[in-house]
């Protein structure tokens, strides 16, 4: 049996080890803790991407169309404003109000039906149907739609307020998949959609 000389030196090796312990523990609950809140805590952005499943083409859009195998008639088409695009062979497709998902399904089953026997159809928004802004900026008007942008966004690009604008809230004209319109009260952070008509009122004084 193991019998040590000198019991100073034993219990000065003995507290070392326990201190090392002790520390590696505190350290792992440390890490597990700020592991935890940084989870938690980390924000999420709840941004509105339009290319995504739940977005419906309308009036303005530009649709790329690819059509495997078929370069005829791959190519960007423009959504007109009866809220058809013209393809060749197929001339005009309905697709206001569809999702892009529903757009390819549409043009696959018309080709299948006279052209082509297994089709492989995809389509994306190229570009977003333009915005409106009105009232109290400095340059009223149409303007490029970029995905994302919220309202502060689209008055910047129209120069700013004028000295008489409310600058809290706004009337967004806003229109379905059924192509009904509806207003809505919004503030400067909200998120747009493409084809919205932005009015900037007048504040009272």
């Amino acid at each position: 049996m193991y019998s040590c000389k000198n019991p100073s030196i034993f219990i000065l090796v003995l507290t070392s080890l326990l201190l090392v312990g002790c520390t590696a523990k505190t350290k792992s609950r440390w890490q597990t803790s700020v592991s935890s809140f940084s989870s938690k805590s980390s924000p999420v952005r709840n941004t509105y991407s339009h290319q995504n499943s739940a977005y419906t083409v309308g009036q303005g859009d530009r649709l790329q169309v690819g059509v495997f195998g078929e370069p005829t008639l791959t190519g960007e088409y423009a959504v007109d404003g009866t809220g058809t695009i013209s393809m060749p062979l197929l001339r005009s497709v309905r697709v206001a109000g569809l999702t892009t998902r529903q757009v390819a399904q549409r043009i696959t089953i018309k080709l299948r039906k006279k052209f082509l026997r297994n089709p492989n159809v995809s389509v994306a928004v190229t570009t977003f149907r333009p915005f409106y802004i009105l009232g109290e900026v400095t340059n009223s008007g149409q303007y490029p739609y970029v995905d994302g942008m919220d309202v502060q966004t689209a008055v910047a690009i129209a120069g700013g307020f004028t000295p008489r604008a409310r600058q809290s809230r706004f009337k967004i004209t806003r229109k379905d998949a059924n192509n009904r319109s509806r207003t809505l009260t919004l503030r400067r952070t909200a998120i747009l959609q493409p084809g919205d008509t932005i009015v900037v009122e007048e504040r009272f004084f």
